[in-house]
């Protein structure tokens, strides 16, 4: 493959509903050849496999538990999840992870549902895609007991510091770029030109998470070159190369070789 890929996005939502097709197409336009799509919870897994279905060359979903969705009925949401990864193939185990930006009350749960599902992940030798928003640094201390060379995966959205992306990186671990990046106080510029560009994938989350100039409108996979654009700059690569190592990175992580 030679385009780019947008490893994390809810291409499926109801913001896509009334233009996906031509998103979809606009993206073949600009090169984003691949779309990984990130579950939610069981409300969002009918929508996400008919996308798949209408368009498997672009589209291709993952299965698991976003901590968001963690609640008091997480072991039923996990039993689903479960089911689903017994009756056919997924890319990865995602979007897991963690989230104490919302809400705390389910922290023992969230943290529950995160081992689960990374044994899931070594099971089923597919790698995770980790949500950690207000909380890199309980991530990766749940994380690295349980991190060995049967795992991989990647901390999708990364805001973190330079610190914590090396601690991610050193367990063999990918970092997922997208809008943040071109955030002005978003402090991409002071992380991204340090790090190995062999753990670097690009993402969009659309529909959340726009990158300037269409910061707080809807995001979309058709900004996979304007995120790229700006990673490449603070890489000092060009868009080819950063093309190039980023797709192969993407491949290498999701086993689409």
């Amino acid at each position: 493959m030679d385009g780019w890929i947008d490893t994390h996005a809810h291409i499926y939502l109801k913001e896509f509903d009334v233009d996906r097709y031509t998103v979809l197409q606009h993206c073949q336009d600009l090169s984003v050849s691949r779309i990984y799509m990130p579950n939610i919870d069981h409300t969002s897994i009918d929508a996400m496999l008919e996308v798949e279905l209408k368009y498997p060359d672009q589209c291709v979903a993952m299965m698991g538990l976003h901590p968001c969705s963690v609640k008091k009925d997480f072991e039923q949401e996990l039993y689903r999840v479960e089911e689903w990864l017994s009756k056919r193939k997924f890319i990865a185990i995602g979007e897991m992870g963690t989230d104490l930006y919302w809400d705390k009350t389910y922290w023992p749960q969230q943290q529950e549902a995160f081992k689960i599902q990374i044994g899931w992940a070594k099971h089923y030798q597919l790698p995770v895609v980790i949500h950690c928003r207000e909380s890199i640094e309980e991530t990766i201390e749940l994380l690295t007991p349980l991190a060995d060379e049967t795992l991989k995966g990647v901390f999708h959205c990364f805001s973190g510091t330079l610190e914590q992306a090396r601690k991610i990186m050193d367990m063999g671990f990918f970092l997922g770029f997208g809008g943040v990046a071109t955030f002005k106080n978003g402090g991409m510029d002071k992380v991204l030109p340090a790090l190995n560009q062999e753990h670097l994938v690009l993402e969009t989350d659309s529909p959340f998470l726009a990158p300037v100039p269409y910061r707080g409108k809807r995001n979309t996979p058709e900004y996979i070159p304007l995120i790229a654009q700006k990673v490449a700059d603070l890489k000092h690569l060009s868009l080819v190369e950063l093309k190039k190592i980023t797709t192969h990175n993407a491949m290498r992580l999701f086993n689409d070789l």
